[in-house]
């Protein structure tokens, strides 16, 4: 149970004893958008990542959602009937269940952190074992983490524990109850699922007239610039060769996909420019442990449109 400066949260709910849950819905005219600052975000792709899906997708699958910001865009431009969102991240997932189930609870437990608000509060929180927090305690432990910590990141030693240091911010937004109610009725609606799963699930499950877009930790663009660990597994190498081979797969499928990663020789040997589209594109990255690494990157955009062709019947295995 987590303790508020307005007395304890019933456990289960996130609500105050006494306290009555807010109605207020969100305006459903407002345009949706991330409740996480992501390393790797792509608020700044979401146009030329559009660009390449298609105008009306059956289901769209995001294996490293991340900050969502890309099935936030899509579901602005209502472009799919499904989604099925997912990442092996069980901690960020537990963020979008505990913002669908009741936003309006963590919404109360964020502002509660606002009051609160400084180093001993952030480093009290951090030390939280969050398997002793319910769903929605979990949600709003990590969102203000998220908010507050050192440069927005999201990193973990191999125990699986949050370690980001605090970060020296005049006024962070820990809450934005615009984009949080938003989130969640983008999260409630049919068809919305949320999983924590390998990205490899999205193969077995894709079908013709799916979309599936995948933004994994990026290959280091150097040797000191190693940041793969948004959870406790580190994503090397293998399973990059691992990511192009469900590529190969989805394509002999005939379903449409796009991926994301640095731009580096490596890469672009890992997808074949004769056979895949790529595009080379230019990003700001405010995000980085590293001061020296923020700035404009280059990164490449893989999709295998040109390749597609209808599967003959049966021919998943």
């Amino acid at each position: 149970m987590i303790k508020t400066t307005d007395g304890p949260l019933q456990k289960g709910t996130g609500q105050r004893r006494g306290a009555a849950a807010s109605s207020r819905e969100p305006d459903t005219a407002l345009p949706l958008r991330p409740i996480l600052k992501w390393a790797g975000g792509k608020a700044r792709l979401v146009p030329s990542i559009l660009a390449l899906l298609p105008t009306q997708i059956e289901t769209y699958h995001e294996p490293f959602v991340g900050g969502a910001a890309v099935f936030f865009a899509l579901a602005n431009a209502r472009r799919f009937r499904r989604a099925v969102l997912s990442d092996l991240n069980g901690d960020l997932i537990d963020v979008y269940r505990g913002v669908r189930k009741d936003v309006e609870s963590v919404i109360r437990l964020l502002l509660d952190y606002r009051r609160r608000h400084d180093a001993e509060t952030y480093y009290a929180t951090r030390q939280t074992d969050p398997r002793g927090l319910d769903l929605v305690e979990r949600a709003a432990r990590l969102i203000y983490l998220n908010k507050t910590g050192y440069n927005g990141l999201y990193r973990v030693n191999r125990a699986g524990q949050f370690n980001v240091p605090f970060g020296s911010y005049t006024n962070p937004l820990i809450c934005d109850e615009v984009r949080l109610r938003g989130a969640s009725r983008a999260l409630r609606a049919r068809g919305v699922s949320l999983e924590a799963s390998d990205f490899a699930e999205v193969a077995r499950r894709a079908k013709p007239g799916d979309a599936v877009y995948f933004d994994p930790p990026y290959v280091p663009a150097s040797t000191t610039a190693n940041f793969t660990s948004y959870h406790s597994q580190a994503f090397g190498r293998d399973a990059h060769e691992r990511l192009s081979e469900a590529l190969e797969e989805l394509t002999r499928l005939g379903i449409r996909t796009v991926l994301s990663n640095s731009d580096t020789r490596w890469t672009r040997q890992l997808y074949d420019k004769s056979r895949f589209g790529i595009q080379r594109v230019l990003v700001s990255r405010p995000i980085n442990s590293k001061s020296s690494a923020r700035g404009r990157v280059g990164e490449l955009l893989v999709d295998n449109s040109r390749l597609l062709t209808t599967p003959a019947r049966g021919s998943r295995k």
